[in-house]
Formats: C-alpha cells, sequence, structure tokens
C-alpha cells in the first residue's frame, strides 16, 4: 500500500490551483490598467490605493490555497491509499496528468512519473527470464506489442476480449502492453522503447523470433520513433520486428493541437489574455510534438517551442524489412464525407493518418491500409472490423531480403 502517488497528486492539484489564481489576479491588473489608461488623469487619486489592493487579496488567496493544500496533504498522509498506477482508475488519472504535464513532472522528480515499462496487472515487470517467465507463463517466440496513446495506459485496450487476448488464441502470438509517460517528447520515448525492447528481446524465456509493433494515436509515432532510434544503432530487437501498425496516428500532426499552437500565439499579443496564453504554453513536449509528427530529438532541441513558423519537421523513414500497416477513421461512414473530412475521427485526419498530406508523404502501401468509417478516435483500440484486418496482417510474415 502506498500514498505516494496520492500525495503527489493532491499537492500538484492544489499548486495548479494556486497558479490558476495568480492568473486571474494578472488578467484582473491588466484589465484594470487598460481601465485606468482610458480614464486618464482622473484615476490618478484611485489607482495607487486601488492595484495593492488588489495584489495583497490575490496573493493571500494563493497563500490560503497553499494552506489547504499543505493540509490536504497532511491528511492524504495519514491514510494508508493503493497506490494509484496498478488500478485502471487510478492510472487513468495519472495518465491524463502526464499527458498534459509529464515532462516537467520527470524534470521535477514527481513521484507519479514512472519510468516506461512493460505492464501486467498494472504492475511493471522487470525485465529478467525469470520475473518474465513469472508473468508469461504461456510465452511464445511471436510478441505483439501493444503501445497506448497520449493520456492513455494498457487498461485502455480493453479488459477481456481485447486484440492482444485474441490474437494469442487464433495466432499463438503473446500480447505485451508498455505503459509510458505520454508528455515526454516522443523522441525521447522512442528511445527509451528502443532500450527496453533490446532488454526485452535479450531475457524472453525460449527467445524471441518475431515482434509486431501496435501503437494507437501517439503509439503508433514512439513505435516508429523507436525503430528509427534502434535501427541507427545497430540493435538486435529491430531485426526480429515483422510488422508496425498504426491506429489512428497523427503521422503528419493533429489539428487540435495545431489550433492551440496558434490560438497561444495570439493570446500572447495582450496582456489581458497573456495569463491564457501562458497556461496553453505549459503543454507537455509529447503534446506538442503532436503539431508535426515529429519523431527525433531535432525536431525541438533547441529550438522555440512557441515560435509561430517552425522549421520543418525531419522526415524518418520507415524499418526496412517490416511490413508497415494503417488504419484511419471518421465519424462519417464515408471519408469524402465534408464533415469526415473536416473531423475526421474527432481528433486526427485522414490524410495525416494514412500519411498522405498535400505536402508530405509517408510510403505506406495501400494494401497494408484500412479506413474505418462512422468511428472515432478511441473507436481503434478495440474495434471488431480492426481486429479482423489486423489478425489478417500479422497472420503473414513479410518477405525479407
Amino acid at each position: 500500500m502506498s500514498d505516494t502517488e496520492l500525495r503527489a497528486l493532491t499537492a500538484l492539484g492544489f499548486d495548479e490551483l494556486r497558479q490558476a489564481t495568480g492568473g486571474l489576479g494578472s488578467i484582473h491588473q491588466a484589465l484594470a490598467a487598460r481601465v485606468f489608461r482610458a480614464v486618464g488623469p482622473g484615476a490618478a487619486l484611485v489607482r495607487p490605493l486601488y492595484e495593492p489592493i488588489t495584489r495583497g487579496v490575490y496573493a493571500g488567496l494563493g497563500l490560503g490555497t497553499r494552506a489547504i493544500g499543505l493540509a490536504a496533504q497532511a491528511a492524504v498522509a495519514r491514510r494508508d491509499a493503493p497506490a494509484l498506477s496498478t488500478t485502471p482508475r487510478g492510472s487513468a488519472l495519472i495518465a491524463a496528468v502526464t499527458g498534459l504535464r509529464g515532462d516537467a513532472l520527470e524534470a521535477e522528480g514527481s513521484p507519479l512519473c514512472q519510468p516506461m515499462a512493460v505492464r501486467v496487472g498494472g504492475e511493471p515487470v522487470a525485465l529478467d527470464t525469470e520475473a518474465l517467465r513469472a508473468a508469461f507463463p504461456d510465452a511464445t517466440p511471436r510478441l505483439v506489442v501493444f503501445l497506448h496513446g497520449l493520456m492513455e495506459t494498457e487498461f485502455s485496450w480493453g479488459a477481456r476480449e481485447s486484440y492482444g487476448s485474441r490474437l494469442a488464441r487464433e495466432l499463438g502470438c503473446t500480447p505485451v502492453y508498455v505503459r509510458f509517460n505520454s508528455g515526454r517528447h516522443i523522441s525521447e520515448n522512442g528511445r527509451s522503447l528502443s532500450g527496453l525492447m533490446e532488454e526485452l528481446v535479450a531475457a524472453w524465456p525460449g527467445g524471441a523470433a518475431e515482434i509486431a509493433l501496435v501503437g494507437h494515436s501517439m503509439g503508433g509515432l514512439v513505435a516508429r520513433s523507436a525503430c528509427c532510434h534502434g535501427a541507427q544503432d545497430h540493435a538486435e530487437w529491430v531485426r526480429l520486428v515483422t510488422h508496425s501498425v498504426s491506429l489512428g496516428s497523427p503521422h503528419m500532426g493533429a489539428p487540435l493541437e495545431q489550433a492551440v499552437h496558434v490560438l497561444s500565439a495570439g493570446l500572447a499579443a495582450l496582456p489581458e489574455t497573456r495569463p491564457v496564453a501562458n497556461l496553453l504554453r505549459r503543454r507537455s513536449g509529447g503534446i506538442r510534438d503532436l503539431r508535426q509528427g515529429s519523431l527525433v530529438d531535432e525536431d525541438w532541441r533547441d529550438r522555440d517551442p512557441d515560435a509561430l513558423r517552425a522549421a520543418a519537421c525531419s522526415e524518418v523513414p520507415l524499418l526496412e524489412g517490416a511490413t508497415h500497416c494503417f488504419v484511419s477513421a471518421t465519424i462519417t461512414r464515408s471519408q469524402r464525407h465534408p464533415l469526415g473530412r473536416l473531423l475526421g475521427d474527432t481528433l486526427v485526419l485522414v490524410p495525416s493518418a494514412s500519411g498522405r498530406s498535400r505536402t508530405r508523404r509517408i510510403p505506406f502501401d495501400e494494401e497494408y491500409g484500412m479506413h474505418l468509417g462512422g468511428a472515432t478516435h478511441f473507436a481503434l483500440l478495440n474495434h471488431p472490423a480492426v481486429y479482423e484486418r489486423l489478425r489478417d496482417w500479422l497472420a503473414v510474415a513479410p518477405q525479407r531480403v
């Protein structure tokens, strides 16, 4: 039993509330300053009294919030609580928080940010043969590694009749679920995944012969980044990759992140709305990477993340020797419907999921692509039609040169 994560969440919640109070104070002061300027000399008598009072009120609110937060943390510390990260609901809450602020929290050493790990029943599995044999008593040489998306966990794939359980039954594969901090840069998670896969293959009971990577949304980008890192490092595990499947992955970027990027730049232009811009600009590096589908360090390192016209992202080739598959979706049955073209699956548009935009192209083969009509982004995590295609793809090993 551990209350560390609960205390960390409590502290984070009250700290965010305190900062929100400060942001409201900044907006209030900016609006007041504009009013005083409009009034002109007549405000000279009121302004010297008004501004110290308002600053004191907001400072008092901030101190009060901090005091309540400390009291709440003390109350939580006096009770036993299960580790939130091992339960579906608790891990979902942590995943949402880390998706938004995971890179900053990791830099602060927050207990909410745990290393990337293989998980079984919510618990991390050590990457040694004995631990893996205990966690995977029916291990086979064919691994299917599932990678969740932004603000998701391995529980997001479904509890019972998941893709993994059906592939195990029908194709004799062993499903392996990986959890990661989706607030980190995609390139950082890709590097971590490559290292994890190298350890996993070295310790896999009976040895590993084939690996298929299946990623939902951001997970598909992390898989591509990992393959890039593994190929550059001449890692053994990438030689075993037979398939890489992306389900609703924004290879060309996500429109919501693109819109937030532009919106924050506009809001930063005025003092009255600058606190809102600062709030939006606190979003994690992982979220920012979704603007263009960035996979490597060069896309963000030593660059201004808030630059309105950012440099184009690096084009990363697909892993040679593997079959690369994709699934796109629209909320309309036809992807040509105007609403489907505008909204896609509500988060990712078809050109991005299929790697075919007006200015960029990822060389996916048409025969390894699928469009699912009348479905949302999260339906791709567990859908019978997607499973059938996934099973057919994985049933045929690629012809290696």
